[in-house]
C-alpha cells in the first residue's frame, strides 16, 4: 500500500475513533488541537512540542504543523506556502479567501481551532453533510480520490492550523516569502502522483 493508500486507510479509521481534546493536560500528548503557539529561541513561531522531521515540522502525535520567521524578513516553512497555494486552488471558493468562511461554508479559521489533525483528513477524504437550522443541509464534497487535494492534505492542514491560531495573518504568500522547497517534497511529489 503507497502512502496515500495508508493516508486513506488512516482517514477512515480516524473517523470511527472521532474524537475532540480542547486541552492538554499535564503528561497528556501535545497535538495540534493542544499545543500552545511558542516562539523558539532562533525566533520561529510554531506550536509547542514540533521538531524538524524529513523536512516536515511534526508535533509529538504525528500531525504536521508550521514554522512562520518574522525576522530579518517574513518567511513560512515550504509546506505552510503549499498549503495556501492549494487552499487558494482547490478550497476558497466556498470556504473563501484566507479561510474566513462564506454564506454556505463555514470559516476554516474558526473550525481548525477544535478539530484535530485526523478528524480534518477524515472530512476532507470522505466529505460531510451538515444540518443547517430552518432544515437546510450544507455538503462538503469527498476529496479522496482527488490527488491534487489528498497529495497536499497535510500542507492544507499545515496553513489552516497557522491562520486558526493566528500565528499567519490575512493576505498573500509570494514566493520570496517562503523557505526553499526540501528535497523530500520533491520525492513526495513523484511518490504521490505515481511517477
Amino acid at each position: 500500500m503507497n502512502k496515500v493508500g495508508i493516508r486513506l486507510f488512516l482517514a477512515a479509521f480516524a473517523a470511527c475513533l472521532f474524537s475532540f481534546s480542547a486541552i492538554a493536560e499535564e503528561g497528556e500528548e501535545l497535538t495540534g488541537v493542544t499545543a500552545k503557539v511558542v516562539t523558539t529561541d532562533d525566533g520561529r513561531l510554531t506550536q509547542e512540542g514540533s521538531v524538524l522531521e524529513d523536512g516536515k515540522w511534526i508535533l509529538p502525535d504525528d500531525s504536521p504543523t508550521f514554522s512562520i520567521t518574522k525576522k530579518p524578513t517574513y518567511k513560512v516553512d515550504w509546506y505552510t506556502y503549499n498549503g495556501y497555494r492549494r487552499y487558494h486552488d482547490a478550497c476558497h471558493v466556498c470556504h473563501g479567501p484566507d479561510a474566513e468562511g462564506s454564506t454556505y461554508a463555514p470559516r476554516l479559521a474558526d473550525s481548525l481551532k477544535t478539530m484535530s489533525y485526523d478528524d480534518f483528513i477524515a472530512v476532507v477524504s470522505g466529505g460531510r453533510e451538515v444540518k443547517r437550522p430552518g432544515g437546510g443541509i450544507s455538503v462538503m464534497p469527498a476529496f479522496g480520490d482527488n490527488k491534487n487535494v489528498m497529495c497536499y492534505v497535510d500542507d492544507l492542514y499545515v496553513y489552516l492550523k497557522a491562520r486558526a491560531v493566528e500565528a499567519l495573518p490575512r493576505g498573500k504568500l509570494s514566493g520570496r516569502m517562503r523557505e526553499k522547497k526540501p528535497e523530500e517534497a520533491r520525492v513526495y511529489d513523484k511518490e504521490c502522483y505515481g511517477e
